[in-house]
């Protein structure tokens, strides 16, 4: 079986998207974490997160400067029930690990939502299917690519 950053590159080339993925042994598994090794800020990290609505799941982008406020997640999504997913949940739903999961390239298909404050970046990072590796893009390609809602979901 493929790797998680392998899997990741294949299906990103899969969507035409040639990504450029930057390994750091010590771990970019918290957005801190990822904005002092790639020595950006923590603004710049997208956090690919997993939330269970209901009981289906749903993947929020959102800052490294941010957290999810989900009581208005809730709101956007039309339920009263959010929660963060746990550990298994989010690999089932994507096929990768938390504190690696990439925002697009999933196992299966997730509506997407995207934190406004990420789209005021000229470029952003986010996980490369592993908690070591990352890669950069635009934000308008990120959202493009994604298919996401952008939305103020902090």
């Amino acid at each position: 079986m493929a790797s998680g950053v392998e899997r990741f590159l294949e299906r990103a080339k899969d969507l035409g998207l040639e990504i450029e993925v930057r390994e750091f042994p010590v771990g970019t598994r918290t957005a801190a974490d990822a904005a002092a090794a790639i020595g950006c800020d923590v603004a710049q990290i997208v956090k690919s997160l997993v939330f269970v609505a209901g009981d289906r799941p749903v993947l929020v982008l959102t800052s490294g400067a941010n957290r999810v406020d989900e009581a208005r997640l809730a709101d956007h999504l039309g339920t009263t029930t959010v929660r963060k997913a746990d550990a298994d949940e989010v690999r089932a739903a994507t096929g990768y690990t938390i504190g690696g999961t990439p925002p697009f390239g999933h196992d299966t298909e997730l509506a997407i939502w995207c934190d406004r404050d990420l789209t005021t970046h000229r470029q952003v990072w986010a996980a490369a299917g592993t908690p070591t590796t990352v890669f950069p893009i635009a934000p308008e390609i990120l959202v493009r690519t994604t298919g996401a809602r952008v939305l103020d979901v902090s």
